[in-house]
């Protein structure tokens, strides 16, 4: 998945209370905290959190004789932020508590106090000191353990963001989550199949108004997406694709305003692309007009036009449907247009990266389009692009081909000179570094040109023919790659999809 990786968020700075703030002996009060006094401080914690609990069971209607209690508590837990300076000291506080209490404060029904926990947790569970890992993730263990996972994702319905506090409580509690995905990301799976975050995330996002917490929810999604099918499945299970159709639609015809409302809108397009994965949520994307959406994206011109591109390519691989509507729609045009270079630039996308990148997204589109429509007038239509205009169409074909096809030349002779045995390189090590050299691409504009060729039409043959005599190439080179593209097609797809793959490409080469 090639979906641009979600960073961890860095959350501003909280003063934590000084040592002199805690009420410990002179002995305890040393600059580094000691597990003597970390323990002090998890049971006077403790001792408040009983203590209120028993003065609101006791007087349940008369909140006067609970005040001082939670006051009194509140200012423990704020306390308890000095151990975020000292999480080795997490595995011996583990087990007499500190993980169960602090759940337990998730519960609250004072809100403030389980915003309080909120921000807590955020603080303890934020490490980026590798020497910390272990004791964190101890912590984050017993946190799951306590049910922390399923109170969090209760508190963010139960918080209201119309007051400033509770945003900044949803805020915080989401970073408790990232945190906790981050310490263990086999978290996302089980977070998904025992909560209703999924829901309250896809809710979130169909907001219209933009906020920080509408940014930090496209985030988290998108961790939880990236590297889980079950994840992706779930989502199209609750109508997640059209959701975020709803949520990028709002962008069509207009660019964010602000770089942190850039950042939500391309985490909204990286969670698009990660649940096209499934088969099942291609179909749904069709179903809910996303081709048509992206073509309209691609035809306004404005930010999100390469992350339409990218999410077509993701929604037309191996999957006809997709690219039979996107004929049906007259979305050739809008893709040959960039095809032949008419992409538009600002001043955010004037490197040359983003330029190859959207060549490659729309030179897989066009190998989509050709695999998926093997016949009848659409098919016509997509090889008429290649006779008009003179065959200009053709000329950027082997224009591409010549770039990536020195390309792959280059790397190749490099790794010839190396000393391989010294590398421990084997063969799908080297063919994965021509791949990354440019190989897949150059091998997807062969399978374009074996179609045109295949097609029999005797003008674009003989442009074919002419412009590889020109540059110096016969129809052996490109049989050549496509040969060891054949040989390599996995079976990622199942065995039945790899046989008919190789089979069209026997085909294309013997035509050739």
């Amino acid at each position: 998945m090639d979906a641009a990786a979600v960073h961890k968020r860095k959350r501003p700075d909280e003063p934590a209370p000084a040592a002199a703030d805690v009420d410990l002996s002179a002995a305890d009060a040393v600059e580094v905290l000691d597990l003597r006094a970390a323990k002090r401080l998890l049971l006077a914690f403790e001792r408040r959190l009983r203590d209120n609990l028993e003065a609101r069971m006791k007087y349940p209607d008369d909140p006067a004789r609970f005040a001082d209690s939670e006051i009194a508590l509140h200012a423990e837990a704020d306390r308890l932020r000095l151990l975020a300076g000292a999480p080795e000291l997490f595995p011996d506080l583990v087990p007499i508590g500190l993980a169960s209490s602090l759940a337990s404060l998730l519960t609250h029904d004072n809100a403030d106090l389980a915003a309080a926990a909120a921000s807590l947790l955020a603080d303890l569970t934020d490490s980026d000191d590798p020497s910390d890992l272990a004791a964190v993730q101890a912590l984050a263990d017993a946190l799951v353990d306590a049910n922390a996972l399923d109170l969090l994702v209760h508190n963010l319905s139960r918080f209201s963001e119309a007051d400033p506090d509770e945003a900044e409580a949803v805020h915080n509690t989401l970073a408790v989550l990232e945190n906790l995905l981050d310490l263990r990301p086999n978290l996302a799976d089980k977070v998904c199949d025992g909560t209703k975050l999924l829901r309250w995330l896809l809710s979130r996002l169909k907001a219209r108004e933009f906020d920080a917490n509408k940014q930090y929810a496209s985030e988290i999604l998108a961790i939880l997406l990236q590297n889980s099918p079950a994840n992706q499945k779930r989502l199209g299970q609750i109508n997640g694709v059209d959701g975020l159709l709803q949520a990028v639609a709002m962008y069509k015809s207009r660019d964010p305003k602000t770089s942190d409302e850039e950042e939500m809108l391309e985490n909204l397009f990286d969670c698009l692309c990660c649940v096209l994965m499934p088969l099942e949520n291609k179909e749904r994307f069709v179903k809910a007009e996303g081709v048509e959406l992206m073509i309209i994206i691609m035809k306004q011109k404005k930010l999100a036009y390469s992350s339409a591109i990218r999410t077509l390519d993701f929604a037309m691989t191996r999957f006809p449907p997709a690219c039979e509507r996107f004929v049906d729609v007259l979305g050739l045009k809008t893709a040959f247009a960039a095809f032949m270079g008419k992409i538009p630039v600002n001043k955010k996308n004037k490197k040359e990266s983003y330029q190859e990148e959207l060549e490659e997204r729309i030179i897989s589109i066009i190998a989509s389009l050709f695999g998926g429509i093997t016949k009848g007038s659409r098919r016509m239509r997509l090889l008429g692009k290649f006779v008009e205009n003179e065959c200009e169409k053709i000329d950027r074909l082997m224009e591409f081909y010549t770039r990536y096809s020195d390309r792959v030349k280059e790397e190749t002779e490099r790794l010839d000179s190396l000393d391989l045995e010294d590398l421990e390189m084997d063969d799908d090590e080297r063919y994965n570094r021509k791949l990354e050299a440019g190989l897949y691409t150059l091998q997807l504009i062969a399978l374009i040109l074996g179609h045109i060729w295949h097609s029999g039409n005797s003008q674009m043959r003989a442009r074919v023919e002419l412009l590889l005599r020109q540059n110096k190439l016969t129809k052996q080179d490109v049989k050549d790659i496509l040969e060891e593209y054949h040989d390599n097609i996995g079976d990622l797809d199942g065995p039945e999809e790899k046989e008919r793959a190789q089979a069209r490409t026997k085909e294309i080469i013997a035509v050739l």
